[in-house]
């Protein structure tokens, strides 16, 4: 693909290393009974590995003039769809599908946070999403409570499902090579983890408790609710805690006492 015109403002970086490609889908856990959706097809590279070892295989592209490159493959078990799967609305990509189905991308940098959310709590049919992220953001995604990459996207990603660093991705695997290695993020989606949470307050009150980091949950959380509430439902130990200092589960109590 060095004669392509590599489009900055689409985070084009392509993969081209067979080893690793195979890699990646084996690490999404993927096999022949699976329905796979992969966002950011590039060259197509990945989209092969993955219709070797899925049944169907349904590839978001945002460039059109990579559309002859991808129908050239000529990849029996995959659908090509060109434009841009952050704007479409799901239950159009979801149509796509029989029923339930993972994801598989390596995702261009700037849409990975829109992107990961989109699906964690708009779907009800995403089993698993194995991507392709700037190290730094794999760190944020599952660092423990304490850690300095602790903080919002660490406790949601929490709050929907289970997730692990699967592997690190030297930048110079790519081409053209980026300035940052990456890593691969399997998320295993767990539906309903804390069922009846309103999930839209939930996030409103972890966006809260982490505005300002080094205030204390006192502070911070009066934002959403008034200072009377928070004496009277939390002890005065949690009150006095730093957000960085709670986990998951221990966010999912406050949050309880205080609905």
């Amino acid at each position: 693909m060095t004669g392509h015109n590599f489009k900055k403002k689409f985070g084009q970086n392509f993969l081209t290393d067979k080893n690793l490609l195979n890699a990646i889908v084996r690490d999404a856990g993927v096999t022949m009974e699976d329905e796979v959706l992969e966002i950011g097809a590039g060259a197509g590279a990945l989209t092969t590995s993955l219709s070797a070892y899925a049944k169907k295989v349904v590839s978001y592209e945002i460039d059109k003039e990579l559309e002859g490159t991808l129908k050239a493959l000529n990849l029996t078990n995959v659908e090509f769809v060109f434009g841009d799967a952050l704007k479409e609305k799901l239950e159009k990509i979801e149509g796509h599908f029989e029923g339930e189905y993972k994801l598989v991308a390596n995702l261009p940098y700037y849409i990975t946070t829109p992107l990961i959310f989109k699906f964690l709590e708009e779907s009800e049919k995403i089993i698993s999403m194995t991507i392709m992220v700037q190290k730094e953001v794999a760190e944020r995604i599952v660092s423990p409570k304490g850690g300095k990459d602790y903080g919002i996207l660490s406790v949601m990603i929490a709050f929907y499902g289970q997730a692990r660093i699967m592997r690190e991705v030297n930048r110079n695997m790519f081409y053209p090579v980026p300035n940052v290695d990456s890593a691969i993020v399997r998320i295993d989606i767990e539906k309903d983890k804390y069922y009846g949470i309103d999930k839209n307050k939930f996030s409103r009150m972890i966006k809260a408790a982490f505005a300002m980091r080094r205030k204390t949950l006192s502070n911070n959380l009066s934002q959403v609710y008034d200072k009377k509430t928070l004496q009277e439902k939390l002890d005065e130990s949690t009150l006095k805690k730093r957000a960085e200092q709670l986990d998951i589960n221990e966010f999912v109590e406050i949050y309880n006492q205080l609905r």
